[in-house]
């Protein structure tokens, strides 16, 4: 079911969601969070898409917002609100209000927002595009308990990462984050399975992939080895080598789909390894609404390298496969004879059970 409304307010589209549940018989509400999308009109479907098929898992209220752009100035002091509810079939498990914010409210959308959050719930907001530098300091983002943003979506990927280690709160996560948990919990089941002593690692990926530069410094956190990144063609993440004292372990995918787990002395064996969808990471990211140390953990470690000297190069032993490292924090328009640098990088939030600490103290105690 659908309700359009023209020219309205919050309390007007609140009437209209009780409206709507009593016209398909369900007056209760069953709804588990808040979920906040702030986009704009060219990226609303695919996220309102993604979040539809994340409820199915996490029932919730989706509140799309999007600031429309007024083309004159008198359009631009002239405040208007449009709504459409959905209830039922159309709106998956969960209830969905897209609010267009025309003139000045478009500067004050937490007024609009605050009044039909489900009360008593938690609160998420995600950026799927055009975050705010800092998602905490968000009139929207400080009503939430999670704030999603995407650097991928970014044009400069490794600028943003050292953007957010600098404003970084607890409660902040990063969609780049999330597609390496998958990455991550493979390589801390590849570990567990040889007693050995981690030397170097390298993570090969595309250029300008804020994924492959978050496992990196991931790694680099948590084995506290060299960790150098060299380039492929992707797509995206392609292959992580780790250098040991009982041989080489490596994770290769090369297609983006079916990787090759490698271990000195083991057959190969292949591993489900595909790209997820962002309805997958989403639902991820709904799970878990505590804050995330290891991701924070990480990411500052990552900024440490990025501020480094554009001279200092982590050594590598040459028993790894060459490639091309990547100067930390180089984005596109690097100037072509500065000097490449070495950069550690981390990996997707993973859940609870696959919570990486261990992976440092098993290669450090062997």
């Amino acid at each position: 079911m659908k309700i359009d409304l023209t020219d309205t307010t919050a309390g007007k589209v609140n009437k209209a969601l009780v409206q709507g549940r009593r016209a398909i018989g369900t007056p209760a509400v069953g709804m588990v969070l808040t979920l906040v999308i702030v986009t704009d009109e060219e990226n609303a479907y695919d996220a309102l898409k993604a979040a539809g098929d994340a409820s199915h898992e996490h029932p919730s209220r989706t509140l799309l917002v999007i600031k429309r752009v007024s083309r004159s100035p008198r359009d631009r002091t002239t405040s208007r609100l449009d709504a459409e509810v959905r209830v039922g079939v159309d709106a998956g498990s969960g209830e969905t209000v897209i609010l267009r914010l025309h003139g000045e409210v478009a500067d004050h959308a937490d007024s609009v927002v605050l009044p039909l959050l489900l009360p008593d719930a938690p609160v998420v907001v995600w950026w799927p595009v055009n975050a705010p530098l800092d998602p905490a300091q968000d009139p929207l983002g400080a009503l939430a308990q999670r704030r999603v943003t995407d650097t991928y979506s970014s044009e400069q990927p490794v600028r943003e990462l050292s953007a957010r280690a600098d404003t970084y709160t607890p409660g902040d996560t990063d969609l780049s984050w999330t597609r390496i948990t998958p990455w991550r919990s493979m390589l801390a089941a590849a570990l567990d399975q040889v007693v050995c002593e981690v030397k170097a690692v390298e993570v090969e990926g595309e250029e300008f992939n804020p994924s492959c530069e978050l496992l990196a410094m991931w790694l680099a956190d948590r084995l506290d080895v060299p960790v150098r990144r060299s380039l492929s063609a992707g797509p995206g993440l392609t292959a992580v080598r780790l250098d040991t004292s009982e041989g080489a372990i490596a994770l290769d995918r090369a297609d983006g789909s079916l990787a090759t787990l490698s271990i000195d002395g083991q057959p190969d064996r292949a591993v489900a390894l595909k790209r997820r969808e962002t309805a997958e990471l989403i639902a991820e990211e709904l799970r878990r609404l505590d804050p995330d140390d290891t991701y924070a953990s990480a990411l500052r470690f990552g900024v440490e390298r990025l501020n480094a000297s554009a001279t200092a190069v982590l050594s590598v032993p040459d028993s790894l496969p060459k490639g091309a490292p990547v100067a930390v924090g180089a984005e596109p328009g690097t100037e072509p004879g500065a000097e490449p640098e070495a950069i550690a990088e981390a990996p997707a939030a993973e859940a609870a059970p696959q919570e990486p600490a261990p992976l440092k103290k098993r290669a450090k105690a062997t």
